[in-house]
């Protein structure tokens, strides 16, 4: 085997302790070897409280992963793709899409890795039911994506921020495997929920068509009480497809056909350090490019003010 990639992390929040830690601890691709927060700390390791200092500091590594929020991610993956390191960018990949388009270049002109991280699309499931579409054609989808904000973002207010993407914060893993598993599509309009006293939206109701013209819809809701709901619905000549859980289900005329316990961001980690070893890069702009359109052509509709 290959000696471990030399990573840091930057941004020491909910999710890389949730998810970023626990995989990288359990591959041997990688070797964690530094850390760059403004508050948090990963234990066992040097701590710095901003890339630059890391990288400074930490002449040797080989790798960053990027999990600040998208509005400061173009400044720090620019100084790391500069400074000639491989660079794993937590999603939404940046705030904007020409910024991603630029950082492309850039990596490509320093000779290093670039990776637009969709985890929804490592979901289990998720292959299963691009290989079903492939089979079969495809008469209209549902993309259904409901959840609490209060549960899974608490006190986080960079999401409400321009350039936070609001309810689209999750609504972005929908695309993410959209995009993957669906015929090209484009928006065709939009209404987007703004709470009076926030600057991003809460809700948002989006219709799209597909390359031929079928119709699909997008419910996105981020005060859902109750169970959450993380589908994507799709009527076709070989019956009705749900794939629900995030991903991580797939049933066919009420019938389960694909069922595998969540591994997305150890598959993330996986990929990362293929390209990084090939020399390539992963990163497809499609479902950034979709909010983007979504906030181009929809509504603005003003909603009761949300606190958290």
């Amino acid at each position: 085997m290959s000696q471990p990639i030399k990573i840091g992390i930057v941004g020491v929040g909910k999710i890389v302790r949730d998810q970023h830690l626990p995989a990288l601890a359990k591959d041997q691709n990688y070797r964690l070897v530094a850390a760059a927060s403004r508050h948090g700390k990963v234990d066992g390791i040097p701590n710095f409280p901003t890339i630059e200092a890391m990288l400074d500091a930490v002449p040797e590594l080989e790798a960053v992963s990027l999990c600040m929020p998208p509005q400061f991610r173009y400044d720090a993956a620019r100084t790391a793709i500069e400074a000639k390191k491989h660079v794993f960018l937590e999603k939404p990949p940046g705030a904007t899409v020409s910024e991603v388009e630029d950082l492309k270049v850039l990596a490509a002109k320093n000779g290093v890795s670039l990776f637009a991280s969709w985890h929804s699309r490592y979901a289990p499931a998720v292959e299963a039911a691009r290989g079903f579409l492939a089979t079969t054609r495809l008469r209209s989808a549902a993309i259904v994506w409901k959840e609490d904000v209060r549960r899974w973002h608490p006190n986080q207010e960079w999401i409400w921020a321009p350039g936070g993407f609001g309810v689209f914060d999750p609504g972005i893993n929908a695309l993410s495997i959209a995009t993957h598993i669906l015929p090209a599509m484009f928006i065709t309009s939009a209404v987007l929920d703004f709470p009076e006293n926030r600057a991003a939206p809460v809700a948002a109701q989006v219709a799209f068509r597909t390359s031929n013209g079928l119709p699909v819809t997008m419910d996105l809701d981020w005060l859902q009480t109750g169970p959450q709901s993380w589908d994507i619905l799709a009527d076709t000549d070989a019956g009705k497809m749900v794939l629900s859980g995030g991903g991580s289900k797939l049933a066919i005329d009420g019938l389960v056909v694909h069922e595998e316990p969540e591994a997305e961001y150890p598959m993330l980690y996986k990929r990362f350090a293929e390209i990084v070893r090939a020399g390539t890069s992963d990163v497809d702009l499609a479902p950034l490019q979709h909010v983007a359109d979504a906030f181009m052509l929809g509504k603005r509709n003003v909603v009761e003010a949300f606190f958290d």
